[in-house]
């Protein structure tokens, strides 16, 4: 952690986010609370105010996690042209629009105006660095660096690199979301949504077909989560508890005696049809609103933060 007897690795380091909605806010409360000068450069009106504000509101959840943020504002600035912006900056981690047009154009432009040893990462979550750095002089220089979110609570980020970028640069790459005490996890091929998100959207459709269905309601099916699969998957990942389920066994006696049935549901939830039509969406916004409409969105959104705190400090705690 970032504290003021131990000098950070990053300390004075300069980071451009491009883009400073919720993604790129949030990453500039983490690259604030790691020591990192940080720039934002985003066009929008008021955007300044837009930042400063998200970055105090994540304040508090950081110094839960062991920052200390009291300078972190002095560290902050704001630069609307994208070629001074990155002019001397050692990484850049874009934000913008997920279109793949903008990115292309965008990343042109910051080849030519970075120096040559800035590091360049995307936040996308599904357009490949290949397809965005088609105008790019060196290709390889580009990775996805995509976060869950919010980036500066969540350690997961997925490095996708382009086909074309060399391993040592991969290598600088996972050592720098790591000296943010993030867990960096190399994508090894380049695939629609990357890991993260195809798990999720997975999951998700079994979730609105069962809530279509009537076998359970929205807020339920949270809990169902919350009490079983999120706590086991929060320690062990599936293919882990899985191997624990097999007993002795393991993994290969789970599946001589377990995977038959699973089989059979993988065929039922192919042959299930599920749409985001009207009335599916207006069943799951009342069942959400009955479940979950008694509180502001900033008040479970705090409620969500305190929990994950929680888990990410205990789970530190018990690798210790």
């Amino acid at each position: 952690m970032n504290t003021s007897k131990v000098k950070h690795p990053l300390d004075q380091k300069k980071v451009v986010v491009i883009g400073g909605g919720v993604i790129g806010a949030s990453w500039a409360a983490l690259f604030l609370a790691n020591g990192l000068r940080v720039v934002i450069n985003d066009p929008q009106p008021g955007i300044e105010s837009k930042v400063c504000d998200y970055v105090a509101q994540a304040m508090p959840a950081l110094q839960a996690l062991g920052y200390d943020m009291r300078a972190a504002l002095q560290q902050l600035s704001f630069e609307s042209d994208l070629a001074n912006a990155v002019a001397d900056a050692d990484f850049v981690q874009e934000n913008g629009p997920e279109r793949a047009d903008f990115k292309t154009a965008l990343w042109a432009t910051i080849e030519r105006s970075a120096p040559a040893h800035c590091l360049f990462f995307s936040s996308s979550s599904g357009i490949p660095a290949s397809i965005q750095a088609s105008q790019m002089q060196s290709p390889g220089r580009l990775i996805i660096g995509h976060p869950f979110n919010p980036p500066h609570l969540l350690p997961l980020v997925e490095v996708v690199p382009n086909p074309q970028t060399a391993r040592a640069l991969i290598d600088a790459s996972l050592d720098f979301y790591r000296a943010l005490g993030k867990c960096p996890l190399e994508i090894r091929k380049e695939i629609d949504g990357f890991v993260a998100n195809r798990l999720q959207s997975a999951i998700f459709r079994e979730c609105v077909y069962l809530v279509s269905q009537g076998v359970i309601t929205a807020a339920d099916l949270d809990s169902v989560v919350t009490q079983s699969l999120g706590i086991r998957w929060a320690t062990n990942g599936p293919f882990l508890s899985f191997h624990l389920g097999g007993g002795d066994g393991g993994f290969s006696h789970f599946v001589d005696h377990l995977a038959p049935g699973m089989e059979t549901r993988w065929r039922e939830q192919l042959a299930s049809t599920v749409h985001f039509d009207e009335a599916t969406k207006k069943l799951l916004v009342e069942q959400i609103e009955s479940g979950y409409g008694d509180r502001t969105i900033a008040q479970l959104a705090e409620a969500r933060d305190e929990r994950e705190i929680t888990i990410i400090n205990s789970a530190r705690k018990a690798a210790q």
